[in-house]
């Protein structure tokens, strides 16, 4: 393709060369090869523009940069933008020739619930006969097969395997991808110039500080996707609503259980085999009972309603496929076992999402609630001794170990979650090692008792500073269970 046809949609200057023919776009100069285009990415630890004559040298014919250069390769082109990574994504675009108008694109965004409302969705528009892709945390599918696309990020993709994964989902012929859209994602542009027919707004609560600096930037970051939307779906109940609402572009429809919302749950029961609760839609009620307990399973569920109203779906597709959830992985996933202790694996590694679960599981549980968790390592530091708190205030007991520690030393991470379950006067133990961690717990519970594992749910690896092996909360559950 060439190279002025990929700059189509981009402000840039043309500082000396060219048009060529390019035949990958890189910003990893060890993937250059001949006739690449390599964008200059000033990262923050790595700056692209040091790498220039590197990707030359493996065949790199044009270089987009976004500072002036001491000097310049005779041969090679150079294109001046603004910004390299917002201008990445309109490359990959225009590459790729636009992928995403050939389906419907759905956006979820929020601090917690947008792999769960994901999952939800997809089987809510499987059940009404539609081909479903999703992007997300847990990973790729088109119509429910893994898609081999290998991306490096964890939740969204960067703009070029972004783009692929598009385009593999068109010739797929795909009707609708539902995609976990995260603030990473559209504080650093990955999805710029993208059209999403339908966002979907769960929740804002404290997490990625080491990323945004503060809450006022994390949630400027989230109401990007708003400004992309044709129809916005905004949970009432949050303190952000009124934000989000003021950033989109198109239609809103809010849902909710305690503000006014278009789409209102009441009635709702809990249970500790699901939830029922009641909607009012076109002026009648109607009942939705889900399989899978806890409040934040009443915002899920509704949001994902509220996004199926939107396309028109028949409201007895929709309770359908609800009533006929079989879970998520790692989210609340129950650990069978004969011993009547109930073990939980769940994601939840927030202040917000840790409290949740407790919560939830609390509900239903006639004995102690034991609590296993952690929190990640090069991550925000600030919201250690907050969920350490909630734990110690919501638990009957809580074993603090590690989660990734990544470059950390383990047992500091452990060291600043105490200090919150001291404040909160609970009872508790320090485990760094993980795997003795849910032995202890398991061990410890008697029949009534919930053991909840939280913070790393559908992950099969734990990362340390020099290695990364494999763990499964939900594995090493079971083992203790039949040790």
């Amino acid at each position: 393709m060439k190279l002025f046809d990929i700059l189509k949609d981009v402000e840039y200057k043309l500082i000396q060369g060219e048009d060529k023919e390019i035949r990958t776009i890189e910003t990893d100069s060890r993937k250059a090869s001949d006739n690449s285009l390599f964008i200059c990415i000033s990262g923050f630890h790595v700056d692209g523009h040091k790498f220039i004559q590197n990707a030359y040298d493996k065949g790199a014919v044009a270089f987009v940069i976004e500072k002036d250069l001491e000097e310049y390769i005779p041969d090679a082109t150079y294109i001046k933008v603004q910004n390299s990574r917002e201008a990445w994504s309109f490359m990959a675009q225009s590459f790729y020739k636009n992928p995403s108008e050939k389906f419907r694109l759905i956006g979820i965004t929020g601090t917690n619930g947008k792999t769960s409302s994901t999952y939800f969705l997809e089987a809510i528009l499987k059940e009404y006969g539609r081909k479903t892709g999703i992007i997300g945390t847990i990973g790729v599918t088109a119509m429910g097969e893994p898609v081999d696309i290998k991306f490096d990020t964890s939740t969204t993709p960067d703009p070029m395997e972004l783009q692929h994964i598009f385009s593999h989902m068109a010739e797929k012929g795909i009707d609708d991808v539902i995609m976990e859209v995260t603030s990473h994602a559209l504080e650093l542009h990955k999805v710029a110039g993208i059209h999403f027919d339908i966002g979907e707004f769960t929740n804002l609560t404290q997490d990625h500080l080491d990323l945004h600096g503060s809450m006022e930037a994390y949630k400027e970051a989230k109401g990007k996707l708003f400004k992309a939307c044709d129809i916005s779906i905004i949970n009432s109940d949050d303190a952000y609503s009124l934000y989000m609402q003021e950033c989109t572009a198109g239609k809103i429809i809010t849902y909710g259980i305690e503000k006014p919302a278009d789409i209102k749950a009441y009635n709702v029961k809990y249970y500790n085999n699901g939830i029922k609760f009641d909607v009012s839609i076109n002026g009648d009620a109607v009942e939705f009972s889900i399989p899978i307990p806890g409040r934040f399973t009443v915002y899920n569920a509704l949001g994902v309603i509220t996004c199926s109203i939107a396309m028109d779906i028949p409201i007895d597709i929709i309770k359908r496929a609800l009533e006929n959830l079989h879970g998520v992985p790692g989210r609340i996933q129950s650990v069978p076992n004969d011993k009547g202790i109930g073990v939980y694996v769940d994601y939840s590694h927030t202040p917000d999402s840790l409290e949740n679960i407790i919560c939830a599981v609390r509900e239903f549980t006639k004995g102690k609630v034991i609590t296993i968790f952690g929190c990640g390592g090069d991550r925000d530091r600030t919201k250690r001794p907050i969920m350490g708190e909630i734990s110690g205030k919501l638990s009957d007991f809580s074993i603090i170990t590690s989660d990734n520690p990544r470059t950390e030393i383990p047992s500091q991470i452990l060291d600043d979650i105490e200090p919150g379950v001291k404040k909160a006067e609970g009872n508790y133990i320090k485990i760094v090692d993980r795997k003795e961690a849910i032995f202890y717990g398991i061990k410890m519970a008697e029949k009534g008792d919930s053991v909840i594992i939280a913070g790393k749910g559908h992950e099969n690896y734990q990362i340390f500073a020099d290695k990364t092996i494999h763990f499964d909360d939900w594995e090493i559950a079971n083992e203790a269970l039949k040790d």
